[in-house]
C-alpha cells in the first residue's frame, strides 16, 4: 500500500486545497495518471498516481490540508479486475469513448508559463484573447502575459478546446500551470476559415 502525500510545491506554500478528484474512490489507476487537482494561493497543479493499483481517497474535495499530508493510498496488490465494481472496465470505456464533442484525442495538454528571461521569476496574466471553452489553433495567440520588463504573447501549443486556469490579473510563477488544452484532431473548425 502506497501513501500519496502532498508534495512541496513552492518554498512559501504550506497548505493546498483539494479542488477536484479526477478519479473515484475504488477506481483502478495507472502509474503517473492524474488523480486529483490541487490549488495553492499561487497556482493550480495536478497530483499523479505514484503506482498502479486501487485508489482509496482520504481527503474530500474542498478540504485544505498541509504539505506532506496523506491525501490517498494506492493498493498495488490489487489488479485491475480485483475490485468488485470492476472499475478498470469503466475507466477503459471512458477513455475510448470521448465526450460527444467529436475530434477529441482524449489527451489534455498542460500549458505552463515559459521562461521569458533569466531574472524574471513571475508574470501577470494581462488579457485572455480567447474564452474558456473556445477552440484554439496550434500557435494561435491566446493570451498576453506581462513581466516587469515586457509584454509578450502566449501561443497555443496544440489545437483543441481551451480550459483557462490562471485568470486575468493573476500573478503566477514561471513554470506554473496557466491553461489546459483538450487536444483535438481533424480539420479546423469552419469558423476559423479566412474570408
Amino acid at each position: 500500500m502506497i501513501e500519496v502525500k502532498i508534495p512541496t510545491v513552492g518554498e512559501s506554500i504550506t497548505e493546498v486545497t483539494v479542488s477536484q478528484w479526477t478519479k473515484q474512490n475504488g477506481d483502478y489507476v495507472e502509474m503517473d495518471e492524474v488523480i486529483c487537482e490541487l490549488e495553492s494561493d499561487k497556482a493550480t497543479f495536478e497530483l499523479n498516481a505514484e503506482a498502479a493499483g486501487i485508489l482509496t481517497i482520504k481527503v474530500e474535495e474542498g478540504e485544505t490540508i498541509e504539505i506532506g499530508t496523506v491525501v490517498c493510498t494506492i493498493d498495488e496488490t490489487a489488479s485491475a479486475d480485483a475490485s468488485s465494481a470492476a472499475p478498470a472496465a469503466k475507466a477503459e470505456s471512458a477513455s475510448e469513448a470521448p465526450t460527444s464533442s467529436g475530434g477529441k484525442t482524449g489527451e489534455t495538454l498542460e500549458m505552463k508559463v515559459p521562461t521569458v528571461g533569466e531574472s524574471i521569476t513571475e508574470v501577470t496574466i494581462g488579457t485572455w484573447m480567447k474564452q474558456d471553452g473556445d477552440v484554439v489553433e496550434l500557435d494561435e495567440p491566446i493570451a498576453e502575459i506581462e513581466s516587469d520588463k515586457a509584454t509578450f504573447e502566449l501561443a497555443a501549443e496544440a489545437r483543441g478546446t481551451l480550459k483557462i486556469v490562471a485568470q486575468e490579473g493573476d500573478t503566477i510563477e514561471i513554470g506554473a500551470l496557466i491553461c489546459k488544452i483538450d487536444v483535438m484532431d481533424g480539420a479546423p473548425a469552419p469558423s476559423t476559415s479566412a474570408t
